[in-house]
């Protein structure tokens, strides 16, 4: 990652994105743990019929970076239902073990 100074406040990140991670991965299920000094978003791939599921990937964050992470999304998510209507939620619940990965947090 290179960081480029435009002035004294400002300045430009140059973010490069392998053509692997531009790909992305499916997930389906996000669990959420913290300490404190981070939290930690598992990423997971459940599938139907299926009894083992798939951590797909682990985001380690500090608890500043989670707060600004969990501003962003609610802005994109504000900004998507603003032109496609808002999203709604099934109230199916999916079962999974409590214990899964350490301590749980609050989510």
């Amino acid at each position: 990652m290179k960081v480029n100074p435009l002035d004294e406040n400002d300045q430009q990140i140059n973010i490069e994105l392998s053509e692997e991670i531009a790909e992305g991965v499916y997930a389906n299920l996000a669990m959420i743990a913290h300490s404190n000094s981070e939290f930690v978003i598992d990423f997971i791939r459940l599938m139907p019929g299926v009894p083992k599921a798939k951590v797909k990937s682990r985001i380690i964050l500090t608890p500043e970076h989670t707060k600004r992470l969990l501003n962003a999304l609610q802005d994109n998510i504000d900004k998507y239902e603003m032109n496609f209507g808002d999203i709604k939620q099934s109230n199916d619940s999916i079962p999974f073990p409590m214990n899964f990965g350490g301590p749980m947090g609050e989510a």
